[in-house]
C-alpha cells in the first residue's frame, strides 16, 4: 500500500554558518537536536510542548502517522450476525396490510379471459389473505417482513 503523505512538509534544518566561531560551534551541537517536523506538525497542532520533552519522544509523539491504540482490539468476536436476502419474486407477489395480514392476487386473471363472466372476472381482481398455514413460506422468503401472526 502506498503512502500519499508528502515529505515536503519535512522542515530541513538551517544551513550551517560558516567559521570556527562560537556561533558555528553552537549550530553544530544543536543539530542532532532539531526536530525531523515543522513547528506545527500536519494537521496543524504545534509541536512545542512536545519538543520539550525531549528529541527523540518528540519525533515519536509528534508523528501524525502515529498509531494509536484502538478499543476495538479489546473486542474480538463481536461480528454482525448473517444478513438476510430478501427473495425478489416473493416481494413483488406479496403485500401486508395495515393491520399486519399478509395478501396476495388471485390466479386466473392474465388470459382467457373472453370465456369468463364479468363476475368471475371482478372477484379474481380482489387481493386475497394468504392461508395461515403459508405465512411460514412467505415469511422465510421475506424476512424483513412485517407481519402480525395474531391478525384474523
Amino acid at each position: 500500500m502506498a503512502m500519499s503523505l508528502s515529505l515536503a512538509r519535512v522542515a530541513l534544518p538551517p544551513p550551517l554558518p560558516q567559521g570556527a566561531g562560537p556561533a558555528a560551534a553552537a549550530a553544530r551541537k544543536l543539530q542532532g537536536a532539531a526536530l525531523a517536523f515543522p513547528a506545527k506538525s500536519f494537521f496543524g497542532a504545534p509541536l512545542a510542548a512536545v519538543a520539550a520533552v525531549s528529541p527523540a519522544a518528540a519525533a515519536v509523539a509528534a508523528s501524525p502517522l502515529r498509531r494509536r491504540p484502538s478499543s476495538a482490539s479489546a473486542v474480538v468476536a463481536a461480528g454482525k450476525g448473517y444478513k438476510m436476502k430478501t427473495h425478489k419474486a416473493s416481494a413483488k407477489r406479496f403485500r401486508v396490510t395495515g393491520r399486519g395480514k399478509i395478501v396476495r392476487r388471485r390466479a386466473g386473471k392474465q388470459h382467457l379471459l373472453g370465456k369468463k363472466n364479468t363476475k368471475r372476472r371482478k372477484r379474481l381482481s380482489k387481493m386475497v389473505q394468504v392461508n395461515k398455514s403459508d405465512y411460514n413460506n412467505v415469511t422465510g422468503a421475506l424476512p424483513y417482513l412485517k407481519v402480525n401472526r395474531n391478525a384474523e
